[in-house]
């Protein structure tokens, strides 16, 4: 039995973390009013025919959280345990992530409750179709631009943005991101998550005077972003001791061979098998001995239980909501530095925008290209959410929902309420 999706447990912890940064900020109580309040929620049903012929309905959402830094941007995701709070609590939690790399978009989010693994690529098709035909009205390249999540593929948008294009009678490369190549895709897509939490941990590495020659890495998760980050690390010399995916985690203080684990699950679809470490838990894997932690998997696994047995002096956060408030104060008391969610896997949606700016111009950049001004965008926020940090005495976790509610409530504050 597929089990819900638990992300929306996160937004209570977003609200705290929103809640003590506006403090810093001195937010007034109707700015907060108006940032704590989605801009608009959309439930509409999605009746289609299986391929047997009957017909079944299910329920779809889209929740544009806020439009004043521009169009809003968030994945779609189908899954059974989907619910408009679930939508809305991740809508939130993009408007910041945009923010704060500095993207001129607000946070959105959408969904079907359905399950995909219960149907066939005919049905997720007609589904899609309907689900965009839908939300035509209210989405486009300068109102709100869809990308995959969870159980969404760059098939998936495609279908998306064809029936989005029928349906305006123009080709719109830009309605979706994380499309196919072939259609408007970017290059460097598909890595740039990983490659994000990479490119931040390295520069706090750097200002930790932690060599990467020297560094033992753990990464929690070995899904697109835990795999990609793990081959990154490699590369730039660092020694990845510790792996893991559903079936367990994998130690080896000798370091693993980070292409052999990625050619193992290429070839048998999970790490269960893996003779390349010896084998461990997975929450063992959070309190094993290394330098930098990468949870890159699921939320709310750093928590006021098992805090205190942490071994790492940094944590990177690949996963949205890993670290609980309780399990935040225990770190900052441990004086482990923790880059969080919002800024450490922003490189996804970073790309997404410039999969967006490439469609609108009809111009394709090169993979370096790309990766370069990925690295810009990423290190110019990040050292200002540093600055920051320094300069209030706070985390980098306060300091990133800082720079990020400030940005917000600047396009806000210029553009005024209309009423």
């Amino acid at each position: 039995m597929t089990t819900a999706v638990r992300e929306v447990s996160v937004f209570g912890d977003g609200i705290a973390y929103f809640n003590e940064a506006s403090e810093f900020l001195k937010l007034d109580s109707g700015t907060r009013a108006i940032l704590t309040h989605p801009s608009r929620q959309i439930i509409f049903s999605i009746p289609f025919q299986r391929d047997t012929g009957d017909f079944e309905v299910y329920t779809g959402y889209r929740v544009q959280y806020n439009f004043s830094r521009g169009p809003a941007k968030g994945g779609i995701r189908y899954h059974p345990g989907v619910t408009l709070d679930e939508v809305t609590a991740l809508a939130f939690w993009m408007t910041w992530k945009c923010a704060v790399v500095d993207l001129p978009f607000g946070g959105g989010k959408g969904g079907v409750t359905c399950d995909p693994t219960q149907l066939s690529m005919n049905e997720i098709e007609r589904i899609t179709r309907r689900y965009a035909a839908e939300l035509v009205e209210v989405v486009g390249p300068d109102k709100d631009v869809p990308a995959p999540d969870v159980n969404t593929t760059p098939q998936i948008m495609a279908w998306f943005m064809d029936t989005y294009s029928m349906h305006v009678r123009q080709n719109v490369a830009g309605v979706v991101t994380g499309k196919p190549l072939a259609i408007g895709g970017s290059r460097g897509r598909v890595e740039a998550t990983g490659r994000g939490v990479t490119i931040c941990a390295l520069d706090q590495m750097a200002e930790m005077n932690m060599k990467p020659e020297t560094a033992r890495v753990a990464i929690q998760g070995f899904g697109n972003v835990g795999m990609y980050a793990a081959k990154l690390f490699a590369e730039r010399g660092c020694k990845v001791v510790g792996i893991s995916d559903v079936t367990g985690a994998y130690y080896n203080p000798a370091g693993i061979d980070i292409a052999n684990a990625i050619a193992f699950v290429q070839e048998y679809h999970s790490l269960e098998g893996f003779r390349g470490g010896d084998k461990i838990t997975n929450a063992d894997l959070l309190t094993s001995q290394c330098d930098v932690l990468v949870p890159a998997a699921l939320e709310k696994v750093l928590t006021a239980e098992n805090a205190k047995n942490v071994n790492a002096r940094l944590i990177v956060e690949g996963a949205n909501g890993p670290t609980t408030p309780d399990a935040a104060r225990i770190f900052r008391e441990m004086g482990i530095e923790v880059i969080p969610d919002i800024m450490a896997n922003a490189g996804g949606v970073t790309v997404s925008y410039f999969e967006w700016a490439q469609d609108r111009m009809g111009y394709f950049w090169k993979e370096s290209e790309v990766n370069e001004r990925l690295e810009d965008t990423l290190l110019t926020n990040f050292h200002q959410l540093r600055e920051l940090a320094k300069r209030h005495n706070t985390t980098l976790r306060t300091a990133a929902y800082m720079l990020a509610i400030d940005r917000v409530v600047q396009a806000l504050k210029l553009r005024g309420v209309y009423a």
